[in-house]
């Protein structure tokens, strides 16, 4: 039996600050820039595992907290771990569950050693310190996991905003020591520091100087404008080590991608493209269309003719408008297929695009056909 490949980085092109690359791990190579799929309680909702593979999805995101609560990491670990169980042979990366944790406010203290909280599912009182966090993910069998972070939602105070981000400098030193040598997978580092450029940066250099695999930039998409957001990835990009790759959790719209993929963001998860393919909605290259819209009714076009994805391609939108109204469980299903498909078209072009130093193009490209909808639309 040989060895199983460490965990690694490569960037391959770069186009200004945008950047395409692969992630090496034993289970596959993860194509940046990236958007994961997020399998919260191990499955991707609407969609088969196949499904998510097919659309050309290298990675899929697990959520910590929820897996911990259903079925339990012992549990996951006696069965074969989370690859087995939900079919994914391809890499999985797992959030540390601190996301969580900030919105269950009412539910949780947090102090020097940890979080308690009580389960939103049962109020069972648990206990989840940096350690206890990384040990979770290692019983997942996770190929990426997160450090335990603390995460304020803005607006805030500067004070809270600074505590946190020291706490969580504290935490990550903790998992970093009990993470331990895995050379085959990696452990991420978050920056925190909320809408504070000094705050910012003071986390990404202590985090650098912690020499993880990658590092991801975190507290962001949580109440502040699109502006702010990418005024902190700009403020934190210059301090993050240009041989690891960096992932912006949480985010986001199309747009936001786009602009975060300028500013040097390799990896990227977001409920959007399943959630808003569960309540009507599809991201298409031409925009968004709600299907709900009663002008839809009797639309005998597809969502986009040319997609190559059949949930897109092969059916009118008469007849998702009519699976929608109805709620009809293949109507989620259909948008959710189309959603994810979109997303990681939208990757492929980027990726393509940095390659022949074309990326403001491709941008400026995508938004026209978005606009170009939405003024026909109006």
């Amino acid at each position: 039996m040989t060895d199983p490949l460490p965990f690694g980085f490569s960037l391959q092109a770069q186009d200004g600050t945008a950047r395409t690359g692969a992630i090496t791990t034993h289970r596959g190579a993860i194509r940046t820039p990236a958007f994961m799929p997020v399998g919260t309680a191990a499955t991707v909702k609407a969609m088969y595992p196949s499904q998510v593979r097919d659309l050309g999805a290298d990675v899929v995101l697990g959520n910590t907290y929820h897996l911990m609560l259903r079925p339990g990491p012992e549990r996951m670990a006696r069965i074969g771990g989370l690859h087995r169980f939900m079919n994914w042979d391809r890499p999985i990366l797992t959030d540390s569950g601190g996301f969580q944790v900030m919105s269950l406010f009412a539910l949780r203290k947090i102090d020097e050693q940890g979080v308690t909280f009580r389960s939103h599912i049962d109020g069972t009182a648990h206990h989840m310190s940096p350690e206890r966090s990384i040990e979770i993910q290692g019983l997942l069998g996770s190929d990426i996991q997160m450090q335990l972070d603390e995460c304020v939602r803005l607006p805030a105070d500067h004070a809270a905003i600074e505590k946190a981000m020291h706490l969580s400098l504290r935490w990550a030193e903790r998992c970093r020591i009990a993470f331990g040598e895995q050379p085959e997978r990696a452990l991420f580092g978050i920056v925190q520091g909320g809408d504070i450029p000094a705050l910012r940066i003071e986390s990404a250099r202590a985090l650098a100087d912690l020499d993880l695999k990658g590092y991801a930039v975190g507290g962001l998409a949580v109440g502040e404008p699109q502006a702010v957001m990418f005024a902190m990835i700009e403020t934190v990009e210059p301090h993050l080590p240009a041989a690891k790759p960096r992932y912006l959790m949480g985010v986001g719209t199309p747009d936001d991608i786009l602009g975060a993929v300028a500013r040097g963001i390799d990896m990227f998860d977001c409920v959007m493209p399943t959630r808003a393919g569960r309540h009507g909605l599809a991201y298409t290259r031409h925009g968004r269309v709600n299907l709900r819209n009663a002008r839809h009714a009797e639309d005998t076009a597809p969502l986009d003719e040319a997609s190559i994805c059949p949930a897109t391609r092969d059916y009118s939108r008469a007849y998702l408008h009519h699976l929608v109204r109805s709620n009809e469980i293949l109507g989620m299903m259909l948008l959710t297929w189309n959603n994810l498909a979109y997303y990681q078209d939208l990757m492929a072009g980027a990726r393509a695009a940095i390659r022949d130093g074309r990326y403001a193009e491709y941008c400026s490209e995508t938004r026209a056909g978005w606009a170009r909808s939405e003024r026909a639309a109006a």
